[in-house]
């Protein structure tokens, strides 16, 4: 008689925790300082496959109209058509399509983000995941740090004003700084 072994799964699911992420973001105004903002409002889930880090997967969804800068009047401008028009696109998202080991600690994560309804290709530098860690309600938690540079141009966001001493008053390129902690599912 043989036995045949059994099968481990090595796949887990880890949710985003709102609460405890934070997806940002920066953009040169009137070329001289970076203005700064947030969404608050990040959903999605993270699909580690521990044998095999090439099979993961990493899925978000942020509402657009949660974006905040600390000015209601900029917020709702860019909430308007001229830049994220949130009543005809109502989030941002990303899929990754390959994750890969750069070295101990750090990863690049592609995939396809997608602002305005436009979507292209991104890449994401990553650190982390963190080892497990058990919070005081018994849940597994791990976290990331991930950062990109995007053209807001490349996802149709062209509204600009130009300045009178020359130049413009919003930059094209982004920085996307994100801090992403995870419960297991």
């Amino acid at each position: 008689m043989s036995t045949l072994a059994a099968s481990q799964t090595t796949t887990t699911t880890w949710n985003i925790d709102p609460a405890h992420s934070v997806a940002e973001f920066k953009v040169k105004h009137m070329m001289i300082s970076y203005v700064k903002g947030h969404f608050a409002k990040v959903s999605g889930a993270l699909t580690l496959d521990e044998s095999d880090l090439a099979k993961s997967r990493v899925e978000a969804v942020i509402e657009a109209a949660s974006i905040e800068t600390r000015d209601a009047q900029r917020d709702a401008h860019l909430k308007s058509a001229d830049f994220l028009d949130v009543e005809k696109f109502p989030t941002l998202s990303f899929k990754s399509t390959r994750i890969s080991l750069v070295r101990d600690g750090e990863l690049a994560v592609e995939g396809d983000l997608t602002i305005h309804g436009v979507t292209r290709k991104v890449a994401f530098s990553v650190e982390g995941p963190t080892p497990p860690a058990r919070d005081p309600w018994g849940n597994t938690r791990v976290a990331v740090s991930a950062t990109t540079r995007i053209s807001r141009k490349d996802f149709g966001l062209t509204w600009n004003a130009t300045l009178e001493t020359g130049g413009i008053l919003v930059g094209d390129e982004v920085t996307i700084p994100l801090d992403v902690q995870f419960v297991k599912g």
